[in-house]
C-alpha cells in the first residue's frame, strides 16, 4: 500500500477545471427540489412528515425535500445497526479499508458535482467546496490505512511463561451527528472513522445540509457497504437526534457543532438508560473563539493576509475561523490601515460565480444572530467597515471589522460564527498571549512574529489544540494538522490524526499461559495458537435471524 498523500486541490485557474465546475453547477441546479428518503437497513422509507432544505443563495429555491423522522424511526435505525454490527465487526480491517478506498475513489470521480451541491445548499465558494471534498477523500484514505495499522499485531511485552497479545476491537453502534459548515468533510470523517474501526452507524446530518449527507450515503452504498452498516436518518436534532443519543444500544456519539448542543449531548449520553450495559463514549468537536496574535516584529502584509482569509473565508462559519485579531500596540494603527484596504476589496455575492470570495451565511436564523452581535459590537468598539445586510436575495452580510474592542467584551468572548472580526490592542506580546487565552475555548490560534523566543513562548503558553506560526489558523490538512481543541472547544479528539481511531475502538489484553514441555530446551516457545484471523475464521458465529427480528419489532 502506498503511503498516505493528501488529495490535491483543484486549480481553478485552468480553463478545463473552470468549465467542469460550471457544468456541475448547471447539472445540480437542474436537480434541485427532489425528494429524498431515509434509509434503514437497505430499505428506503418515505414518511408523512417532511421538511425542505432551502438554498441560502435564494431561500425561495428548495434544494431538496426530506423526511422528518421521529424518535421511533431513529430508535429502529439503532436496532438495525445493532443487528448489522454482529457481522461487520468481524470483517477483516483490510476489507473494511478497501471499502473506504472505494468511497474515496467515487468521491474523487464526483468531486465537481459534490462541490456544486455545497455551493447551492450551504453557500460555499468554489475553493471552499473543493477543499471540503478533498478533505472527505483524505479522511477515507487515511482512516482506511489507520484501520489496517490498528488491526495488525500490536507491540507488547511478554510475561514469562505467557503468550501476551494486545488487540483493538470495535465499540458497537455509533450515532454520527455532523454539522452543516463542512457538510461532506466532517460528515465523512466521523462516519469513515466509525466504519473503519468496525462499528456500524446511524448518520443524522444537519437539517441545513441533508442533501450532501444523502449523497455520501449513496456513494457508500455504491462502494458495496452492506445494508444496515450505514443508516441515513433525517429530522430534528431535538427529536431524532435526541433519540439516537439516548438509545441504550447506542455505544458512542460523534458530534461536531455548537458548544451548547455538545454539552447537552454529553449530559444526555452520560445518563444510564434502562437496559444499557456500558458507559457511552462521546467524541465532541465544538466551537472556538480563535485568535491571531500579531507581534511588533511581524511581517504585517503576511499577517493581514492570514487574518483576512481566516476571518472571512466561508463567511467566518468555521470553528477554526479567526474572530479576534490581537495586535501589539506598536503596530496597531498600521495593521488596521492595511487590514481595512484588504477587507474592503473582498467580493461578496453568489458563490455560483467563481470570483466571489464570500457568499451568504447559512440561514435566516444565522443572519439575524450575526446582525445582533454586530449591533452589540458597535457599542463595544469602533466599526471600521461593514456591519450591514446586503440588499439582495439570500442571507448576505458585509465583512465586518470592529476595532478597539476590550478583551472581555461580548464580541471578544462569544462565538459569533459569521464574518465579524474583533480587533484588540495589546500592550506587548506577552499581554497579547494572555488575551488570547482569556476565553472558555481553545481550538486554533496563530502568532505572527520573526522572533524565535516569541515563537517558543507561544508554543509553551498559547493554550489551543492547533497552534499555527506565521500562517493562518484555518486550512487544516489530514495527517499533517490533526484538529481538536481544549477547554470547551471539545474533547480534543484530533480528527485526521493517528490517535483518532482510538476513540472508536476499545483495547483488549489477552494473556495465555503456555503449557510446559512444548519447546526445545534453551529456546523461547512460539505460540502454536492460530493467528487472530485464522482463529476467528474457524468460529461459527450465530447470524442474526432477520425475519424473526423484524417480526418482534
Amino acid at each position: 500500500m502506498r503511503p498516505f498523500k493528501n488529495e490535491p486541490f483543484t486549480d481553478f485557474s485552468q480553463a478545463a477545471n473552470r468549465r467542469a465546475m460550471e457544468q456541475a453547477i448547471r447539472k445540480v441546479e437542474r436537480q434541485l427540489g427532489r425528494e429524498y428518503p431515509i434509509a434503514v437497513g437497505g430499505r428506503e422509507i418515505r414518511l408523512p412528515e417532511k421538511f425542505e432544505s432551502v438554498s441560502p443563495l435564494d431561500p425561495s429555491r428548495v434544494v431538496g425535500i426530506f423526511q422528518q423522522a421521529d424518535a421511533a424511526q431513529a430508535r429502529q435505525a439503532v436496532e438495525v445497526a445493532a443487528g448489522a454490527f454482529r457481522d461487520w465487526r468481524f470483517l477483516a480491517p483490510e476489507k473494511r479499508a478497501r471499502c473506504l478506498f472505494k468511497i474515496a475513489n467515487i468521491l474523487r470521480r464526483r468531486k465537481f458535482e459534490l462541490a456544486a451541491w455545497m455551493v447551492f445548499e450551504v453557500g460555499k465558494s468554489w475553493p471552499e467546496a473543493d477543499g471540503d471534498v478533498a478533505q472527505a477523500i483524505d479522511f477515507c484514505n487515511f482512516y482506511g490505512r489507520e484501520a489496517i495499522r490498528y488491526g495488525a499485531p500490536q507491540p507488547i511485552g511478554q510475561a514469562p511463561g505467557e503468550k501476551d497479545e494486545f488487540i483493538y476491537i470495535p465499540l458497537g453502534v455509533g450515532a454520527v451527528i455532523p454539522p452543516w459548515n463542512f457538510p461532506l468533510a466532517i460528515l465523512t470523517g466521523m462516519t469513515a472513522a466509525s466504519l473503519a474501526a468496525g462499528n456500524t452507524v446511524v448518520l443524522k446530518p444537519s437539517s441545513d445540509s441533508p442533501a450532501i449527507g444523502y449523497y455520501l450515503f449513496e456513494i457508500a452504498r455504491e462502494a458495496g457497504l452492506p445494508a444496515g452498516v450505514l443508516n441515513f436518518v433525517t429530522g430534528s436534532g431535538a427529536v431524532a437526534g435526541e433519540a439516537l443519543v439516548e438509545h441504550p444500544r447506542t455505544r458512542f456519539v460523534a458530534f461536531t457543532g455548537s458548544k451548547d448542543v455538545g454539552i447537552r449531548i454529553s449530559e444526555a449520553a452520560g445518563r444510564l438508560a434502562p437496559g444499557q450495559v456500558w458507559i457511552k463514549r462521546v467524541i465532541l468537536e465544538m466551537g472556538g473563539k480563535d485568535a491571531i496574535v500579531v507581534a511588533s516584529d511581524a511581517d504585517l502584509d503576511d499577517a493581514v493576509a492570514g487574518v483576512v482569509v481566516s476571518a472571512f473565508g466561508y463567511q467566518g462559519q468555521k470553528c477554526s475561523a479567526c474572530s479576534r485579531a490581537i495586535v501589539v500596540a506598536d503596530v496597531y494603527d498600521e495593521f488596521l490601515a492595511r487590514l481595512l484596504a484588504r477587507v474592503e476589496a473582498i467580493k461578496v455575492g453568489p458563490p455560483t460565480v467563481q470570483e466571489n470570495f464570500m457568499g451568504p451565511v447559512v440561514n435566516e436564523a444565522a443572519l439575524n444572530r450575526i446582525l445582533r452581535y454586530i449591533e452589540i459590537g458597535k457599542g463595544e468598539g469602533r466599526l471600521l467597515t461593514g456591519g450591514n445586510q446586503l440588499p439582495r436575495k439570500g442571507f448576505y452580510i458585509e465583512p465586518t471589522v470592529i476595532a478597539d474592542v476590550a478583551p472581555n467584551a461580548v464580541i471578544a468572548q462569544e462565538e459569533i460564527f459569521g464574518p465579524v472580526l474583533a480587533v484588540i490592542k495589546a500592550r506587548d506580546y506577552y499581554h497579547a498571549l494572555e488575551i488570547a487565552n482569556s476565553t472558555v475555548y481553545g481550538l486554533t490560534g496563530s502568532v505572527y512574529t520573526r522572533d524565535r523566543e516569541k515563537i517558543n513562548l507561544a508554543k509553551e503558553i498559547f493554550h489551543v489544540g492547533n497552534l499555527c506560526i506565521n500562517r493562518r489558523c484555518t486550512g487544516i490538512l489530514v495527517d499533517a494538522n490533526p484538529l481538536g481543541g481544549f477547554n470547551l472547544s471539545g474533547t480534543d479528539s484530533k480528527s485526521g490524526g493517528r490517535d483518532y481511531l482510538l476513540h472508536f475502538l476499545q483495547a483488549k489484553s489477552i494473556a495465555e499461559k503456555l503449557q510446559a514441555g512444548n519447546y526445545p530446551a534453551g529456546k523461547r516457545r512460539a505460540s502454536k495458537s492460530p493467528t487472530r484471523k485464522a482463529r476467528t475464521s474457524r468460529i461459527r458465529r450465530p447470524r442474526p435471524r432477520r425475519k424473526r427480528a423484524v417480526a418482534r419489532r
